[in-house]
């Protein structure tokens, strides 16, 4: 079984690529077997050897199933306490308690060395593949050969296939290699370009294996949201309340104060204390401003980088939190959201009004999300970026 949002983690992931990959326009479409002529030819040309050029070549077919997946993102349409709700089970917060007893010795050489707490590499690993249990059974390079000759976004999965010929060549992986359908591969799921340029061979074996070595997948993962830019050792997300009289307009990510300005207002933790005063936070409603309330720090925003979906980014720093020991969050009563259909229809009012939503697709987005506060503090109403009937009746 593979996750529908792994797409966004893999269109996240295109900042590992070296900018002249993605600067290139990518060849696409046509016939199958000459694309893949092509990639051949381009595969030697950067020196790749011609043994594993040839078992990609003669490997690699079309994926309809692939093309199937990549078209069909229903599971960006839930709430956060949707999604949240169906990915954090019971299951992997005691499998988390199980792995942070079982690997404690190379879960805190990752923090040692990365910076990155067990919990968050954890939960990555939880949310992606249940703790290696669930890797995806798609022909990795087929998968790859299917989305970089698709002309949605070829510039992205090329680089990709490249990289999974060097790693086939160096006998990090097989040709038979199997994962998820967007191309990545192991209990973190990464992209064959991105475990070459950042695989960890933790265990000593001389290969870097995502797949069957919970030490490399675990430092390799936190060497990964090092990359990213993660704080060592910082916070990334808390629940907390907030008073009745905050400014609602100035909740969201792009919103930034201190956290003694946001305390000032009446931000207060649920559990233990807030960061200290001089760091910088914004305040995180996923569905408005009653229900659940986190401030997202600074390394809340390796989240948005590893998956730019936001339900998928705010469960798993909600998720590490818990196998950190926070509590269960506060659901509070959000207000009634939007159907699929009345989604639709707001994005298309939202763009006859002048606003960029980023496409009219039913998801609740976070250019959606800025427009919908926009037009509420408009309307006078509390701009907490939740969209409802009531503002959806507004703008008709």
């Amino acid at each position: 079984m593979t996750n529908p949002l792994r797409l966004a983690k893999a269109l996240a992931a295109s900042f590992m690529l070296a900018p002249a990959a993605l600067a290139q326009s990518a060849p696409c479409g046509g016939s199958f077997s000459a694309f893949m002529q092509n990639v051949a030819n381009e595969a030697r040309a950067q020196n790749l050897p011609e043994a594993a050029i040839n078992a990609v070549v003669n490997t690699a077919r079309q994926d309809e199933r692939v093309l199937r997946f990549d078209r069909s993102q229903g599971v960006f349409r839930q709430t956060f306490l949707e999604f949240s709700q169906r990915s954090i089970s019971n299951y992997r917060l005691n499998k988390g308690a199980e792995f942070m007893r079982d690997y404690r010795s190379i879960l805190d050489r990752a923090r040692q060395q990365y910076g990155v707490q067990p919990e968050v590499i954890l939960a990555f690993m939880a949310l992606e593949t249940d703790y290696g249990a669930v890797q995806g059974d798609f022909n990795t390079v087929s998968a790859l050969a299917t989305l970089a000759h698709d002309c949605r976004r070829p510039e992205l999965f090329r680089p990709h296939l490249f990289g999974a010929i060097a790693l086939i060549a160096r006998g990090d992986m097989s040709v038979n290699e199997t994962g998820a359908w967007a191309g990545e591969i192991g209990m973190v799921q990464m992209l064959p370009a991105d475990i070459l340029e950042l695989g960890v061979d933790a265990d000593g074996d001389g290969r870097v294996s995502l797949k069957t070595s919970i030490p490399d997948a675990i430092m390799t993962g936190a060497r990964l949201l090092a990359s990213h830019g993660w704080r060592p050792n910082a916070p990334w997300l808390q629940e907390v309340d907030v008073a009745a009289s905050f400014p609602w307009e100035r909740s969201g990510l792009d919103t930034t104060m201190s956290v003694n300005e946001l305390a000032r207002l009446g931000v207060s933790a649920r559990q233990g204390s807030l960061a200290p005063g001089n760091t910088q936070a914004s305040l995180l409603l996923p569905q408005g401003r009653n229900g659940p309330r986190f401030l997202a720090y600074p390394n809340y925003d390796v989240y948005r980088e590893w998956n730019k979906s936001f339900v998928y980014a705010v469960t798993a720093a909600y998720l590490a939190t818990r196998l950190g020991g926070a509590g269960r969050y506060n659901e509070g009563n959000p207000d009634t959201g939007l159907s699929e259909d009345d989604m639709l229809t707001l994005q298309r009012e939202l763009e006859a009004r002048g606003h960029d939503v980023g496409g009219v697709d039913g998801v609740l987005g976070a250019m959606t999300r800025e427009a919908v506060q926009q037009e509420q503090r408009r309307l006078g109403m509390p701009a907490d970026a939740w969209p409802t009937p009531e503002l959806l009746r507004a703008l008709r």
